[in-house]
């Protein structure tokens, strides 16, 4: 699997928002809104962070499972945006090769935080 599956899946995300609310669990989400969504996001995040503290013996499949959870909600927070999966992508090209704290330093900070 590689980046043109998440392209697939994105482009699938897309597509549902022309379907019936009835039929997409996607369509029903976007059309409840950002605050449902935002909602649905910290969930999935919230339930990943929780399988990382699991200690059973189905803690791996637990991780994936909800990192998949919480990928394929981010991915609908994107298109409820407007933003596409290619800009996440480049984004993350850009930074590729450059050390997390480099990166980091280099971003301009707001006015409140100076």
């Amino acid at each position: 699997m590689n980046e043109n599956f998440l392209q697939t899946l994105f482009n699938l995300i897309e597509q549902r928002k022309q379907s019936n609310s009835n039929d997409s669990y996607v369509k029903s989400l976007l059309e409840q809104g950002n605050i449902k969504i935002n909602e649905k996001v910290l969930e999935e995040s919230l339930e990943l962070l929780e399988a990382t503290q699991d200690q059973s013996e189905g803690k791996r499949e637990k991780v994936i499972h909800e990192t998949a959870d919480l990928w394929f909600h981010t991915m609908i927070l994107l298109s409820n945006e407007e933003i596409k999966i290619e800009e996440v992508l480049e984004e993350l090209k850009a930074r590729f090769g450059t050390s997390g704290h480099v990166e980091k330093a280099s971003r301009v900070k707001p006015k409140e935080e100076k």
